[in-house]
């Protein structure tokens, strides 16, 4: 891993002093979902709060819109049925850079289907502070539909939803089958008061949680199956429903159906770190300067829009997405041989299986009858047997 310089150095311990101060508060033990609310989220100290770059060639990943305008302008064609005609907004959830919300509008302005608003709904005041400057250099008339929110809109809107890698980010718990039943996987500290994984018996609801997982599965979880189980997606799908009166929630993700995600095979889980680029399996290295994941579970992500009134309208890979959307329309339009290479290079990577293109689902939630034409996007390819 590179070395850290001294700022990064100084940062690294003021996480990690505060976690020690959490973690002694709660008796010697935190869950990890509180361990990732620390370290990801704590202002001015969690990952996604600090200040240090996280996206692109100087960050710690690249997400689809920060390759190219490629992916935003195949986005802006499955979202723009219902767009059309004026009157429909537009809500995208942990924007990033703004890579996808500047793509998206420009796209959008030309097939005449802007969004009447377009909000931005940002936890990190400094993604914020990256996003208004990116934003800024769009043309008048695109940039007076902007506006961020810190919440949620009170009123349903009409319109689309987007989440674009953001249910990944979402604190989960880690648990283990054992001998003795379910544990839940925690934070405590070692003799030198270094982060150390640390087990204890999974509470009850935790354990009705995994009763009720494990039942749902084609085998049961079998002693020594390791994973990580989020409950807040639930809650978090039901939010968005409820501020949907007509209109769809489209989102992206790494992450399997429930049958797939809990398979006997997958039985280390699926955490993952992110830091320059490079991917590794310890959540404890330097907390608040790495990324923390989990695949999502797309069948709790149904289930929950089910139980909001949703409708899963689509659910395919990336790939599949994008042929559907046009991304073979977007690489013939108009431009020198170097563009056209670029296109193709950057399409590669989304496409592929060994890159983008299947390890990254895309799954469309609808309310209230929306024409066959509008779910385009998801006709190459139908996975919901799957959840």
């Amino acid at each position: 891993m590179p070395a850290l310089d001294s700022e990064q150095g100084a940062h690294a311990r003021s996480v990690l002093a505060a976690l020690r101060e959490r973690i002694a508060a709660r008796g010697g033990w935190i869950g990890f979902d509180e361990y990732l609310e620390l370290v990801l989220y704590a202002p001015g100290l969690g990952y996604y709060s600090a200040g240090a770059a996280k996206l692109g060639a100087a960050g710690d990943f690249v997400t689809a819109p920060e390759l190219s305008p490629l992916f935003g302008a195949c986005v802006a064609r499955a979202c723009a049925p219902w767009l059309a005609g004026g009157g429909g907004d537009l809500l995208e959830l942990g924007a990033g850079s703004g890579a996808l919300a500047e793509s998206l509008l420009l796209r959008l302005a030309e097939l005449d289907a802007l969004p009447s608003r377009y909000g931005i709904l940002e936890v990190s005041a400094d993604l914020r502070e990256r996003q208004c400057a990116r934003l800024a250099s769009l043309p008048a008339e695109l940039r007076a539909r902007l506006h961020w929110l810190d919440a949620l809109p009170p009123r349903r809107m009409r319109g689309v939803i987007l989440a674009n890698e953001v249910a990944d980010a979402l604190p989960f718990q880690c648990f283990a089958v054992t001998g003795n039943g379910y544990a839940e996987r925690g934070v405590a500290l070692d003799a030198n008061s270094v982060p150390v994984w640390a087990e204890r018996k999974a509470d009850l609801r935790l354990e009705s949680e995994l009763q009720q997982l494990s039942a749902s599965l084609p085998a049961p979880l079998a002693e020594g199956f390791r994973g990580e189980l989020c409950t807040r997606l639930g809650p978090w799908t039901a939010g968005l429903a409820d501020a949907l009166g007509s209109g769809a929630i489209m989102l992206f993700d790494y992450g399997l159906g429930r049958g797939e995600l809990y398979h006997p095979q997958r039985d280390a889980g699926t955490l993952r770190c992110h830091y320059r680029h490079r991917a590794h399996d310890d959540p404890f290295w330097h907390p608040g300067l790495q990324d923390i994941t989990a695949w999502v579970d797309f069948t709790r992500l149904a289930e929950a829009a089910a139980a909001a009134g949703l409708s899963v309208a689509g659910y395919c890979t990336q790939a599949a997405f994008l042929l559907g959307a046009g991304i073979e329309a977007e690489l013939a339009r108009e431009g020198d041989a170097l563009e056209h290479a670029q296109r193709a290079s950057i399409a590669r990577q989304l496409l592929l299986p060994g890159e983008m293109g299947e390890t990254f689902k895309a799954m469309l939630l609808t309310r209230d009858g929306v024409a066959a034409a509008a779910h385009a996007a998801f006709s190459v390819q139908d996975l919901r047997r799957l959840l």
